[in-house]
């Protein structure tokens, strides 16, 4: 969630997100807390889509998915195709466009014919291929008066998560967007032309794709490989201790975004006062650290847990 939103300028820090994801949006969220929320939502609506048994493509599962993405940038027209013309801005101060959208007036008729293609068109091809192609056409079109990056990335999510690709490796490729913008950008330029020009060569950018979802499906498993030598520590320091095995939950949970009483209690299966005993043993022992008050505590692994899993900070 916050790779994407984080492309176009939105920023949460890591504890924020996690409350953010699971609904908690607190009095008076910011844009970039709100960014996050409403793009969660509009993935909670991907996963729904996913397996409707019934579902066909049109434009107004695309000007739905727009909506929740954007609908507290009232301001912009969420949900409604844009009335005006568009361009990209150009890498570097006083640079020129780096992109035009087609005229206004034929939006409504372009996004007809992808949403067409997307229900009808190419079905024989590989769904990394195919996705990375409805992100390009949607994209290339700008249909919406903001957020077409979003709703590009989501078409793209959709279209892999029809197929059952649901795991982040495979239904998303927005955390390697994050951390290659500019080679996102500049691909996307490449294919583009700079205006809307579908004859293009569309190869580079599937290429580009298809290499993102590589990328990120090795780092997952590099991840997946940490994190079971990382449990392995945690059951050990559990065991040599004679404590619950469910405390590794919590240290776990410590070692990233934090743990809080209700998440952790949810997680293990245990009640709140438990939940409540377990944190505090553990913080006593000097493996979390608590930061914040009441209800927004969080609990977050202490140096000398990150020198236990050999994690130092």
């Amino acid at each position: 969630m916050g790779s994407s939103v984080a492309i176009e300028g939105f920023t949460v820090g890591a504890d924020a997100m996690v409350g953010l994801v699971a609904g908690d949006r607190g009095p008076d969220p910011s844009d970039d807390e709100q960014a996050v929320a409403a793009y969660a939502h509009a993935m909670d609506h991907v996963g729904t889509l996913a397996i409707d048994p019934v579902f066909r493509w049109s434009d107004r599962v695309i000007l739905d998915l727009h909506f929740d993405t954007c609908a507290f940038q009232r301001d912009r027209t969420p949900g409604l195709w844009r009335t005006g013309p568009i361009a990209v801005t150009g890498f570097g101060p006083g640079a020129d466009p780096a992109f035009r959208g087609p005229d206004a007036e034929t939006v409504a008729g372009l996004m007809d014919e992808v949403a067409a293609w997307l229900e009808r068109g190419d079905l024989d091809a590989h769904v990394a291929v195919r996705a990375a192609m409805a992100h390009l056409h949607v994209v290339s079109v700008h249909p919406f008066a903001d957020g077409n990056g979003r709703i590009s990335r989501i078409v793209q999510s959709l279209v892999l998560a029809r197929e059952g690709l649901l795991a982040p490796e495979f239904s998303s490729i927005e955390e390697h967007l994050a951390a290659n913008t500019g080679d996102y950008y500049r691909v996307l330029q490449q294919v583009q032309g700079g205006s809307y020009r579908p004859e293009r060569d569309a190869g580079p950018w599937v290429r580009f794709c298809v290499g993102a979802h590589i990328a990120q499906a090795r780092q997952r498993l590099r991840q997946i490989e940490d994190a079971g030598r990382r449990w392995a520590k945690l059951e050990a320091l559990a065991e040599e201790r004679v404590w619950p095995d469910r405390l590794v939950i919590a240290l776990e949970q410590g070692l990233f975004s934090g743990v809080d009483r209700a998440g952790y209690a949810n997680e293990a299966g245990v009640s709140q006062a438990t939940a409540t005993n377990d944190l505090r043993r553990l913080s006593d022992a000097g493996l979390l650290v608590s930061r914040g008050r009441t209800r927004n505590t969080r609990y977050h692994a202490s140096a000398a847990l990150r020198r236990i899993v050999g994690e130092d900070e």
